[in-house]
């Protein structure tokens, strides 16, 4: 099989432009350590990885807190994701904005007492809304490739997502589920919309390497109120991990069986 069920809760969703991130882990908030006569608290680092799917022509400006500009001289496009290494604390406020006007803010309400990453997806509330809603998820620490897949496509095609391994002359495919998170084996896959009639819609490359967390999402918008700019069911994978360190790894396991 290519996909096992993760013991993690699925992706909170939110349809206010305000959203409150739940910690996923079990545990006391700040753990202490005494020694040396000192008691000092431990530093996690806590990564925030942020994917633009809010199908609109011009990028987002993304601030932590009132003057801190997280995307700096280059705002998020649409479809792009990035992280990003500032430090976060309870209480902190990430704003978005589309040239002066704020779209959405996310608020963090607890963090994980572990290291982890943060993924944040900014996508439109509804086609008629300019405001944005967000999906969250929080990556603990994993020593396999986790993939959260995230639906936040605003049409009306009806698509499933499958995750398809090409071994020798063989296909095997495995339907991923919205909305939820998976652990992968590590390899090279491809990712596949299919619709109704059968018919892929859109496809991607998946990379996975163990301990690296991914975001597959399903984007794209049917234009506002039958006029307007229309944005076509896509696919989005991040990061794009290189394959040769897949190739590598795998020679490096050939090369100990021989051994």
């Amino acid at each position: 099989a290519i996909l096992r069920a993760i013991g993690l809760a699925a992706l909170a969703a939110t349809a206010s432009a305000t959203q409150v991130l739940a910690a996923q882990q079990a545990g006391h908030r700040l753990s202490m350590v005494r020694g040396r006569g000192f008691v000092r608290s431990f530093e996690f680092e806590h990564k925030l990885r942020i994917c633009n799917a809010y199908a609109f022509e011009q990028p987002l400006h993304i601030f932590q807190g009132e003057k801190k500009k997280l995307t700096g001289e280059e705002p998020l496009a649409y479809k792009d994701c990035r992280d990003f290494s500032s430090s976060l604390r309870t209480g902190d406020r990430v704003d978005f904005k589309a040239a002066d006007a704020t779209m959405g803010t996310f608020s963090i309400s607890d963090l994980p007492a572990s290291d982890a990453i943060l993924l944040l997806v900014a996508y439109a509330h509804d086609p008629a809304s300019a405001a944005v809603s967000f999906k969250s998820h929080v990556f603990a620490s994993s020593s396999t490739a986790q993939v959260a897949v995230v639906n936040v496509y605003g049409g009306k095609t009806q698509s499933k997502a499958l995750i398809v391994d090409h071994v020798g002359n063989a296909t095997v495919s495995e339907e991923l589920r919205f909305d939820s998170v998976v652990a992968v084996n590590e390899g090279r896959y491809e990712v596949h919309l299919e619709g109704p009639d059968g018919k892929i819609a859109a496809k991607a490359n998946l990379v996975a390497l163990s301990k690296e967390s991914y975001a597959i999402l399903r984007v794209g918008a049917d234009p506002a109120g039958g006029g307007g700019q229309e944005y076509p069911e896509a696919l989005v994978v991040y990061p794009e991990s290189p394959v040769a360190v897949v190739r590598s790894r795998a020679g490096a396991r050939s090369l100990g069986a021989v051994l």
